[in-house]
């Protein structure tokens, strides 16, 4: 069995629901002593950047912000798409804790040790 978990994310404003509940499953990964990384693609690529998630703050959870600050400083790792993060300009100066941005040969090699990955 891996010690390893995935979350992908392909939402951010569009859908702070999934975006907030991504996190809150990492975090839980983490707690679970699994080596655990966030995958962010498609509009989940904003995420990436400084203040952005300060406004989200789904009723019922912590806000994102501070999942995502959880999760970077209890050793998760944030890694974000460069084809998508670069399409839509974003700023590599910008970047919030734990965030990496990578080519998806990245993610295929985590996942190769069969690390089961859940979607939002």
């Amino acid at each position: 069995m891996s010690g390893k978990f995935c979350v992908s994310l392909t939402c951010a404003k569009d859908n702070t629901d999934k975006a907030t509940v991504a996190f809150v499953i990492a975090n839980a990964a983490l707690g679970s002593e699994k080596e655990t990384i966030v995958f962010l693609s498609s509009e989940g690529v904003h995420l990436t950047q400084r203040g952005y998630a300060d406004d989200i703050h789904e009723e019922g959870f912590a806000p994102l912000g501070e999942l995502m600050s959880n999760f970077a400083a209890s050793g998760g790792t944030i890694y974000a798409c460069s084809p998508c993060f670069k399409r839509r300009k974003l700023d590599d100066q910008a970047l919030v804790n734990g965030v990496v941005v990578v080519g998806g040969a990245k993610l295929v090699e985590f996942l190769s040790d069969g690390a089961p990955c859940v979607s939002f």
